[in-house]
């Protein structure tokens, strides 16, 4: 028996080849970045600055995986394990800070590198 309504596709193809999901007809194409909020572009988080807050969340992170370790597993002595997460945030903030802030340095030269001028041409000759 033939059908009563059309049946809807979930997807279609354009004139270029391409597959876009139902309801995704505006201009803007996927594929150029912009993303769900129009009005601000994603930064690459590498080319964040790095900042205190950032590293001390890594390091509560970082403490409270190795708290939870050796409560559980390990069966350590509360106390000394959380007296220990402490002194583990005390040490991998700064820790992490000075880290992310060196390896932000370094990334910033290398694209100050390349982004100001060519390298030197490599000679083709034989090695002597």
């Amino acid at each position: 028996m033939a059908r009563p309504t059309k049946r809807r596709t979930k997807h279609r193809g354009n004139a270029a080849g391409m597959i876009e999901s139902r309801g995704v007809t505006h201009a803007r194409s996927r594929s150029t970045g912009t993303g769900s909020a129009p009005g601000r572009a994603r930064v690459d988080p590498r080319l964040r600055e790095p900042s205190w807050r950032s590293a001390f969340i890594r390091a509560l992170f970082a403490a409270g995986v190795f708290v939870l370790v050796m409560l559980l597993a390990l069966k350590g002595q509360p106390a000394a394990v959380l007296l220990t997460g402490l002194m583990l945030v005390a040490v991998y903030t700064p820790f992490g800070f000075y880290f992310d802030r060196f390896m932000y340095r370094r990334r910033m030269a290398k694209l100050g590198q390349a982004a100001g001028r060519a390298p030197a041409p490599k000679p083709r000759g034989k090695k002597r």
